[in-house]
């Protein structure tokens, strides 16, 4: 079995970092499951980890696909880390202000600038909760995790 080429990895990794978001909106925004600063860190780290897809996507050398693939790379280790500190840590705080994630979105003002999106609407505790039986960040993590493995795979056959 041969591995899919480097533009169908990007291409891969750019819809299900897409998609992620889009489930976390369809979550909140139909289902009423209302995000944390950490969760809509995550969501901004997985529009960034799409960024990178379509770079490399689209910046067709070998330059590009190590470019894309490291950004993606990085940011999936960053997003994991968020994923991790949010259910170990920031779940048990009754306040997100002033964390990390808070100052990062409040910094960026995507939450001033695309609310719908970017905008916490509850606290660390007020947003732990469970899909099917499985903590909500636990998806994003697992995401995360998968997507790091596919841009791996590609700076991987790069330096094979």
């Amino acid at each position: 079995m041969t591995l899919p080429g480097g533009r169908a990895v990007f291409a891969l990794v750019f819809v299900v970092a897409l998609g992620a978001v889009l489930a976390a909106l369809v979550t909140q925004h139909v289902f009423d499951m209302q995000p944390c600063p950490w969760c809509v860190l995550q969501r901004l780290i997985f529009v960034l980890v799409a960024s990178f897809a379509a770079l490399g996507w689209l910046w067709r050398s070998a330059t590009g696909r190590w470019v894309g693939a490291l950004g993606i790379s990085t940011l999936c280790a960053l997003g994991a880390t968020a994923a991790l500190w949010q259910h170990f840590v920031a779940a048990a705080s009754s306040s997100c202000n002033l964390t990390l994630a808070d100052r990062i979105l409040s910094g960026a003002g995507l939450d001033a600038l695309w609310p719908q999106v970017f905008a916490a609407t509850a606290s660390c505790a007020d947003a732990k909760v469970d899909l099917l039986g499985v903590p909500y960040e636990f998806y994003s993590l697992a995401l995360f995790v998968l997507l790091d493995l596919a841009a791996l795979s590609l700076v991987w056959r790069r330096t094979a």
